[in-house]
């Protein structure tokens, strides 16, 4: 029977072994941290903030809501659900120790440092309780993840019954000439992006590797259903550029 030290899975276009990966990861994110919101807008021309208002649009977040934000970094996503809730609770979890330290002064100086926990650790092995939150979102994140079913069964076991998961993340445009020049445009410019504001070529063209071995959208849709949620189901954002998936457990 294969160990952990001897399956292998990608980072970007490079098959590692699996205990490689998360720690490469970390690096990753280590290192952009300080930039990382900068080079979100500057990668996606500031769509980026289009996409995560679509998901709490789908989401409708209610009052009292209890949030765990997987790969929440500097909390984006949590900040958007607590706005849109009016009074609630969220737990930022990341792998990267400098991601919620970026994200903890972004919340001072909002003003949200009261209704959030920051927790470092991994989504294939969370830290809380079965049934302790109403809604789990992870956006750009679910692919760095080394077993993303792995990460889908540990959604589904902290959700509570009729809890919600929220997945957003970069897909596969299903026109095939739109898919090419959108190649053209990450692998010949992001990385540049990377090396210009945030002085890190190699993290963002992992990045921009790692989109392409995501599975497509019914791959995931299929994955999602087979950690057991229901009533899942996805929409393509900006022509499948993105995409969110969702479902519920039931």
């Amino acid at each position: 029977m294969e160990d952990q030290n001897t399956r292998t899975t990608h980072f970007g276009f490079e098959d590692v072994p699996e205990d490689q990966k998360a720690p490469r990861v970390r690096g990753v994110f280590t290192s952009v941290a300080s930039r990382y919101d900068v080079m979100n807008d500057a990668m996606s021309l500031g769509i980026h903030r289009l996409w995560k208002d679509a998901m709490m649009d789908w989401l409708a977040p209610r009052r009292g809501q209890r949030l765990l934000d997987v790969a929440g970094g500097t909390g984006d996503i949590s900040f958007r659900f607590l706005r849109r809730a009016g009074a609630g609770r969220a737990v930022v979890l990341d792998l990267t120790q400098p991601m919620l330290e970026a994200g903890r002064k972004r919340a001072d100086a909002e003003a949200l440092s009261d209704s959030l926990d920051w927790v470092v650790g991994d989504a294939m092995s969370l830290p809380f309780p079965d049934a302790s939150f109403d809604v789990y979102t992870i956006s750009f994140g679910i692919r760095n993840v080394t077993r993303p079913e792995e990460a889908l069964r540990e959604a589904y076991r902290v959700l509570r019954p009729g809890g919600r998961l929220m997945v957003l993340e970069f897909s596969q445009i299903p026109v095939p000439a739109l898919q090419w020049l959108y190649d053209r445009y990450s692998f010949n410019l992001i990385p540049a992006m990377g090396q210009l504001i945030a002085d890190d070529r190699d993290s963002y063209q992992y990045l921009v590797e790692s989109i392409r071995r995501f599975p497509d959208q019914e791959t995931f849709l299929s994955m999602i259903r087979q950690a057991g949620f229901g009533n899942a189901k996805y929409r393509n954002l900006s022509m499948g550029i993105a995409c969110l998936h969702s479902a519920w457990k039931i």
